[in-house]
Parts: structure tokens; sequence; C-alpha cells
């Protein structure tokens, strides 16, 4: 079987996957053993979480999430909860609340996330120390997917929802490391996939909550089947042997 039909844009979404959040949840797992100082000098936790989840955005001047975006992002959560810590982390200093409900980073906030780039920096240098070449590769593959998936949603709206949307393109100023842009390039098009997924079991007579509770059998392979579907548009940009590739190159990363 050649590798054109083995890996088909939709079969590869749902190969390529797990390889994703493995390689992210890695970078962002050091990224937290090492923050906790950083963290503690803005007010911990409860005075940063949405931005380091929302730092793609957040981190660039003027940058904002509005409603529907920060809705899509935390679906899975109780919305009561995420407005309570959204409240604590506005009392906090850290984000504005803007007339229309969108948000937006303070100056503090601003420069809590100038510290976390360079945190992100040093430990994803770290962590990828040895694959260089590597991970330049990925930045590369992961750049184009990217590109293609927000020129597919100028075109086919449909093609990704409110939680692509307010995330990409990820803010990458000048000099940005290679391993803070891989780590953010990842991170957006995982909710790439999310909006496939919410979209999915949409269809399928699903919410949030009863999505979660489906056990393993038919339906929820056909919602991941579908996912997968739904998925798949920006890695139409990648050659077969492109989608190998990248599948190798993040097998190899550590973490």
């Amino acid at each position: 079987m050649s590798h054109a039909v083995e890996l088909a844009p939709h079969r590869y979404a749902g190969l390529v996957a797990p390889a994703v959040d493995r390689t992210f949840l890695a970078g962002m797992r050091t990224g937290q053993e090492g923050g906790t100082e950083l963290s503690r000098r803005y007010g911990g936790p409860a005075a940063t979480g949405f931005l380091v989840e929302f730092r793609t955005r957040l981190g660039e001047p003027g940058g904002t999430i509005d409603e529907p975006g920060f809705a899509a992002v935390t679906r899975y959560r109780d919305a009561a909860e995420c407005r309570r810590a959204l409240d604590k982390q506005v009392a906090y200093g850290m984000l504005h609340r803007r007339p229309d409900g969108g948000l937006a980073a303070t100056e503090r906030g601003l420069a809590f996330l100038a510290e976390l780039w360079r945190l992100h920096a040093e430990v994803t240098a770290e962590l990828w120390a040895g694959h260089e070449e590597r991970v330049v590769r990925l930045v590369e593959a992961f750049g184009r997917l990217l590109a293609y998936a927000l020129v597919l949603a100028a075109e086919q709206p449909d093609s990704a929802g409110a939680a692509f949307a307010a995330i990409a393109p990820p803010y990458e100023p000048d000099g940005t490391p290679p391993g803070v842009l891989l780590l953010n390039r990842l991170d957006t098009l995982r909710h790439h996939r999310a909006d496939a997924h919410a979209a999915a079991w949409a269809v399928a007579g699903h919410t949030a909550l009863s999505v979660t509770a489906l056990p393993p059998g038919p339906e929820r392979l056909a919602i991941e089947q579908e996912t997968n579907r739904r998925a798949a548009g920006p890695y139409e940009a990648l050659t077969a042997d492109e989608r190998l590739s990248v599948l190798a190159d993040l097998a190899a990363l550590p973490g």
C-alpha cells in the first residue's frame, strides 16, 4: 500500500493528534516545573492561569480574546467556575475586561508573559537539546499547516471553530526561539482539532458534558472518525512523505 493511501489526510489527522499532544504537553510540563517561582511573583496560578492558556493571543500588544473564543477554549469546564477564576485574574490586575466582554492583558500581564516566553525558551532548549535540526523542521512544517488552516478558515468558515479563531495565528515576535515557536504552533493546531471534535459530537447530538461520559464503543468511534475528517484539512499542505517525516520527528523528541 502506498504512503499516499496509508496517510490520507483524514487518517493522518488521527495518527498525528496523540503525537502532537505528547510533545506539547511535555514542553508545558517542563515549563510548569520551572515556572513555580515566576507564577508566585505575579500572584500564583489564581492570577496567571488564563494568561498562560491564552498566551499566544494575549502576549501580542493589543491582542484580545472575545467571549465566544473564551467559551470555546473552556468548553469542557464549568462556566461559572471559569467566570469566577477570570474575575480573580482581573482583580489581580493581570487581565482587563473590555466593554465588549473581550479580554486583554494589562501591562502587568504583558510583563508576566514576556518572562514566560523567556522561561519557555530555556526549558524547551534544554528538553530538546541535541534535536535542534528536528525542532527546526517541525517549526517549518507546523508553520505551513497553520498557514493553510488559516486560509481554509477564511475560504471555508465551517472548517474551523471559535477556539482556533481565538488562538490563531500565534504571536511570534522577531527572534522567538524555535522551541517556543514549536510549542505554540502545536498548541494552536490542537485547538483546530478541538473545534473539529466539538463539531463532531454536536452533530451526533451530544453536549460537552455527555460526550465526556460516553464509553468506548461504536458511537465514540464514529465521533472520532468524524473528528478526523473535520480536522484533516491542514494536512493537505504536506506531502505523504512529509507527513511521515513529521510523525518521525515528533516521536523522536524527548518528553
